[in-house]
């Protein structure tokens, strides 16, 4: 059988995964390539002037990002075609007092963010990515600006107990996700080692006998963080140690994502959920908006959004159950109108594609799918149903998204959680009851969601941003066509 080579879209996910172990770097990718197809970028603390035919993109708290293309033919009060993704995935967060030694160890305290596999992060190469608060001294003036930072090789690692030291492992392997769950960063037998141990020691006993500034900030990082694990950071960030000021890390396996399997068929990878569906949505977006011909007859606003937080209940500043998606379409129609009314009007003409992946059947496992919705890998993205609005779905709304694939020949299949299961959620019903806008729950079908390695199908990549961009195209004039309120 000849082995499948991945297209330039798989291609491109790939990049994409492989630059983004964080929330925050995955909004710092998609800024570059938004940027790089002619996105302007606005700041939500400041007046926005919109034009029709322009292109834009705003950041929130650098781990959620917006980017929308106003139609040329755009008046206040038509529709915008929303995809919604999320940039966060499970993982393991380091506590802001992350410091602990014990047995000889130095250790790293980590705190446990979603629903994640925990198990499948034991005996990984794992490493620390996220951002970094710097303090920059100039002129006799301190400022603080955020800095991305990776650690590219393994240093760290969550060992498994010997089977010898516990015979019933093989029975059940049961995580105690606070006491199991430590990453070691080191040993404390090193004379090297020993003598940074030390000097953190000599630092926090003279803590009162220097009163600048800078070396209080030392002292307070020294004991709340391993100074092995503070230099690591500084040296990778070109600063002083003593210039950290504060950071968000997360722990990161550090096996790049691939095409993979004897077809060459699989995609594996980490936080598949959900940066697939937000790397699809995102390109389909640029693309379907390259040139200034593609928005020439539009008359809406063409959108994607990517939130934090949707793994721990979406509830934040950046997450999709904020008001962010209601202050931009607020802000887009106020910008061509004075009249408030229109709001309401606009978000009755629009339509929002929550894309979160979706769980594939398991060929070892199959008694876990209701035996009429099994979705299968390269069968092409999964529309999701819940008669208890777990998912926003209804007729209407899977009618449009399905209308879309038949007219480009395009898979598609339907979920629905057996009855004696419980159904997870997403952003779609949050979206839905907050803003009140039509919404159809989808995503690409994947197996092992929530392990630290993760897989899905290169088909159903591919199929997932044809028919993100068939959306984009086509939603105007699809939607022309349904007639349910009259």
């Amino acid at each position: 059988m000849a082995k499948q080579e991945p297209n330039s879209v798989v291609s491109d996910l790939i990049s994409f995964l492989n630059a983004a172990p964080t929330a925050f770097h995955a909004v710092d990718e998609a800024k570059k390539q938004l940027r790089s197809a002619g996105y302007e970028q606005v700041l939500e603390r400041e007046d926005w002037k919109l034009e029709a035919g322009k292109k834009y993109f705003f950041t929130r708290n650098y781990s959620t990002i917006v980017a929308f293309a106003i139609g040329k033919k755009y008046v206040a009060g038509n529709g915008f075609h929303i995809v919604g993704a999320h940039t966060d995935s499970p993982c393991l967060k380091l506590k802001p007092v992350s410091k602990v030694a014990k047995g000889g160890f130095l250790e790293v305290g980590v705190q446990t963010y979603g629903g994640g596999l925990w198990h499948t992060w034991f005996d990984r190469d794992l490493t620390i990515a996220g951002r970094v608060i710097v303090a920059e001294e100039k002129d006799g003036s301190v400022s603080y600006s955020h800095k991305l930072v990776r650690i590219e090789e393994p240093i760290m690692r969550i060992p498994t107990l010997a089977i010898h030291l516990d015979r019933d492992v093989k029975d059940a392997f049961k995580v105690n996700t606070q006491t199991h769950l430590l990453p070691i960063l080191a040993t404390a037998v090193k004379a090297e080692l020993e003598k940074v141990v030390a000097e953190d020691g000599e630092a926090n006993s003279d803590a009162q006998t220097d009163g600048k500034k800078s070396n209080e900030k030392t002292t307070s990082n020294a004991s709340k963080h391993h100074s092995l694990l503070l230099q690591l950071l500084a040296d990778q960030l070109g600063c002083e140690l003593e210039h950290i000021s504060d950071f968000e890390l997360q722990v990161c396996d550090t096996q790049p994502s691939i095409v993979a399997g004897a077809a060459k068929e699989f995609l594996f990878s980490g936080r598949l959920d959900n940066l697939c569906m937000s790397f699809c949505s995102l390109k389909a977006l640029i693309d379907a908006t390259s040139s200034d011909s593609n928005l020439e007859d539009e008359s809406g606003v063409r959108m994607v959004a990517l939130f934090d937080h949707e793994e721990v209940g979406s509830d934040s500043a950046q997450g999709a159950g904020s008001p962010a998606m209601l202050n931009t379409l607020s802000r887009i129609t106020s910008s061509f109108t004075t009249d408030s009314k229109l709001l309401e009007k606009a978000i009755q003409r629009s339509f929002l594609v929550s894309a979160d992946m979706a769980h594939a059947l398991h060929p070892n496992y199959m008694d876990k799918h209701e035996e009429n919705h099994q979705p299968k890998l390269h069968g092409g993205l999964v529309i999701k149903h819940n008669a208890n609005q777990r998912y926003a779905t209804n007729a209407i709304t899977a009618l449009i998204f399905r209308e879309i694939a038949r007219n480009h020949s395009l898979p598609v299949q339907d979920f629905v959680v057996r009855n004696d299961m419980a159904c997870g959620s997403t952003i779609g019903p949050i979206l839905a009851s907050g803003v009140g806008i039509r919404t159809v729950d989808v995503g690409a079908p994947q197996l092992s969601m929530h392990s630290i390695r993760e897989m899905c199908a290169v088909d159903d990549v591919t199929h997932s941003y044809e028919h993100f961009k068939a959306f984009f195209q086509e939603f105007t004039h699809l939607d022309a066509k349904i007639k349910v309120d009259a």
